[in-house]
């Protein structure tokens, strides 16, 4: 069995960023440390954290006044900036720069005079802090279909954002359909989702063509990675989204010779390694990089951190 690995895979600059952030600010604060949301949506970094004394958060009510909290690489809305002020919490902010581009984009165009129309996935945490930032202005799509729905009047002043970890392919279909109801419209200079998410994208269709199977390491909350399973499954390709080597099955490499392997922007490296390791041992599988493009991203560590290491 040959197995493709696609590169680049794992851990994008903005994930790498937000798991130092935490490391370090468990190493200079200790615990009890509050997070707010999941630090990036993988259940095994999630849970790795947890057992040294993390805890998270879906609400900041939740963390006692005074406390220690961090802000999850998804972002949060100025709301829950407000909220972390009233209760004199020690904030650090791990929002990834990309999401953060997005919000202040959102802010431009309110400022402007534009309703937007936020291209993204209801109830994900990234779309919560950017609808948050001009809940007034603001309208979610998910698909074309939704643009149809859309009661805005033919002239209307319109500017459309996206979240960061779209499939590029969809994204693009309700940006057309956008288009052609609003010619008008109007977007950011710059696209929106961000490099990772497009460059794994990229690599997991080049893997596919070769592959009789794909694997995608992954949690399902993690919306990059459901997203490379997508993709794969759009090039003809069955795909299947893990957490890790647990969770394969022997049955599904029944007639497959060549299996395509990737990871989503917040899965760990040493995951990949066990699904190798596990396809070695029942196949005798031989694993083979196949690289479609270099990244050399590097995100500082938020400013908080800093000058609280200064401090030390």
């Amino acid at each position: 069995m040959r197995v493709l690995v696609a590169k680049p895979r794992g851990f994008c600059a903005g994930v790498v960023m937000a798991i130092e952030t935490l490391e370090r600010a468990l190493e200079y604060l200790g615990t009890p440390l509050y997070v707010f949301h999941e630090i990036v949506h993988n259940k095994y970094v999630v849970q790795t954290f947890r057992e040294r004394g993390v805890v998270f958060v879906s609400s900041l009510e939740e963390v006692p006044e005074g406390s220690n909290v961090l802000f999850s690489a998804h972002g949060v809305s100025p709301q829950v900036r407000e909220i972390a002020r009233r209760r004199k919490l020690f904030a650090i902010d791990a929002t990834c720069p990309l999401v953060t581009k997005v919000h202040l984009e959102a802010r431009r165009y309110a400022r402007a005079g534009y309703y937007i129309i936020l291209i993204g996935h209801a109830g994900h945490d990234e779309v919560v802090g950017t609808m948050g930032e001009a809940p007034d202005r603001i309208v979610l799509v998910e698909t074309p279909e939704d643009v149809d729905k859309l009661d805005f009047p033919p002239d209307a002043k319109l500017a459309y954002l996206t979240q960061t970890t779209l499939s590029v392919d969809d994204a693009n279909r309700i940006v057309e359909a956008l288009r052609r109801r609003y010619p008008q419209i109007v977007g950011p200079p710059k696209e929106d989702i961000c490099y990772a998410t497009q460059n794994r994208q990229e690599a997991v269709k080049q893997i596919a063509r070769m592959a009789q199977l794909v694997l995608v390491v992954g949690s399902k909350n993690s919306s990059n990675s459901i997203r490379l399973t997508e993709v794969a499954r759009e090039q003809g390709v069955p795909a299947r989204l893990v957490d890790g080597p647990q969770d394969l099955v022997r049955d599904w490499f029944d007639g497959i010779d060549t299996v395509g392997l990737t990871a989503g922007a917040s899965a760990p490296e040493n995951l990949v390694e066990g699904v190798i390791k596990w396809l070695e041992r029942e196949f005798g599988a031989v694993a083979e990089e196949v690289v479609v493009r270099e990244e050399d991203v590097y995100f500082p560590l938020p400013r908080e951190l800093r000058e609280l290491a200064a401090s030390q």
